[in-house]
């Protein structure tokens, strides 16, 4: 029998609905349930095949946890180690680096720090900043928020390098990114399930988060062209980041999509909030891929940083390299030995 774990937060029917599913589709094969963890040991046995992780970003014990099941064999969605060092501004950089359409963005050094902090601390940091050159190069609106952050927390529109330094000085011990804000046409939110399954749905930002009127029901809300790209842009964001479970969000601007979040691989799948199509898609989705991921093995993900960072047909690659270097030596002297022989045979036939 396979077991899939799932740990929740405050969140009610996404937890109930994915669980109601596996369980009937597993017919008691596979059986899903709330994971329990209190003092976990230093030799802690397997105890779930899958875990889906949905709160372990704001509690740190549960990330510790699931590091340490990973360790077991367990198949994290999405894998602890990487979410840990994950940040937004990275994830800006790398999607400009792989072709996605991404807003001017400038990374900003903490406003406050703690006590053990003091100027000698930073002799590096410029001081002060080139606000003027910052603000040239994003422009006006711009959004100044987090560089590691989620649920529009701390998130403000800037509209003047004033109302820039206002907010900026009440961010304290945040680390900030400044934004170029882009007067958007259209706007989408797009899920990502097994970073090969996407829905686009059109999404209303300036409705309050969580309430239920974000997500907009328009048919032919795209066109096809712009559909299609933007559905590239989701798997190659979600294939180069790794994450199973994630979303995209697209300010679409003049026929083109930019990408201004997708850094989120817990996110939203209530039904209040997503609506009740949305939320069956995604648990439908997230049910076939754990299935699939149970009928093939989940392979123990190689936990090491360059594994981590480096795409599988790049390790590949230098495997292979390493395994021909590695041979050629011993090719050769084969070769050279079966030659010494010959002639010692023939030396002595004679």
């Amino acid at each position: 029998m396979k077991k899939v774990g799932i740990l929740v937060g405050r969140e009610v029917t996404f937890p109930e609905s994915i669980i109601n599913s596996i369980n009937e589709k597993g017919n008691g094969e596979v059986v899903a349930e709330m994971v329990k963890v209190g003092g976990i040991r230093l030799d802690e046995e397997k105890k779930y095949d899958v875990i889906i992780d949905r709160i372990s970003h704001e509690v740190p014990f549960y990330r510790a946890t699931l590091k340490r099941m990973a360790l077991e064999g367990t198949y994290i969605i999405n894998n602890p180690f990487w979410w840990s060092a994950d940040d937004k501004f990275f994830n800006f950089s790398l999607a400009a680096k792989i072709g996605v359409a991404i807003p001017k963005t400038v990374l900003l050094p903490q406003q406050d720090y703690i006590p053990d902090i003091t100027s000698e601390s930073l002799r590096n940091l410029e001081f002060p900043l080139d606000w003027e050159g910052i603000v040239e190069y994003v422009g006006f609106p711009a959004f100044l928020k987090p560089f590691d952050g989620g649920g529009w927390k701390n998130v403000s529109k800037i509209h003047s390098l004033e109302e820039l330094w206002y907010k900026y000085n009440q961010s304290g011990k945040l680390c900030m990114t400044l934004q170029e804000g882009i007067e958007f046409d259209q706007f989408v939110r797009c899920y990502c399930v097994g970073q090969e399954k996407v829905l686009i749905m059109p999404y209303d930002p300036s409705k309050p988060y969580l309430s239920g009127m974000q997500y907009v029901n328009v048919d032919d809300y795209l066109s096809p062209e712009l559909h299609a790209r933007i559905e590239k842009d989701v798997k190659t964001i979600c294939k180069a980041l790794g994450y199973d479970l994630n979303t995209v969000e697209f300010a679409i601007k003049d026929g083109v999509p930019y990408a201004i979040d997708f850094m989120n691989p817990a996110p939203d799948a209530e039904i209040a909030s997503v609506g009740e199509y949305n939320h069956n898609w995604i648990v439908n989705a997230l049910t076939n891929f754990i299935f699939e991921k149970l009928e093939k093995g989940c392979s123990t993900p190689e936990y090491r940083w360059s594994a981590l960072l480096s795409p599988p047909a790049q390790i590949a690659k230098k495997k292979t390299a390493k395994t021909t270097e590695t041979t050629k030596p011993k090719t050769a002297k084969t070769k050279k030995t079966i030659k010494e022989k010959s002639q010692a045979k023939n030396a002595g036939a004679k």
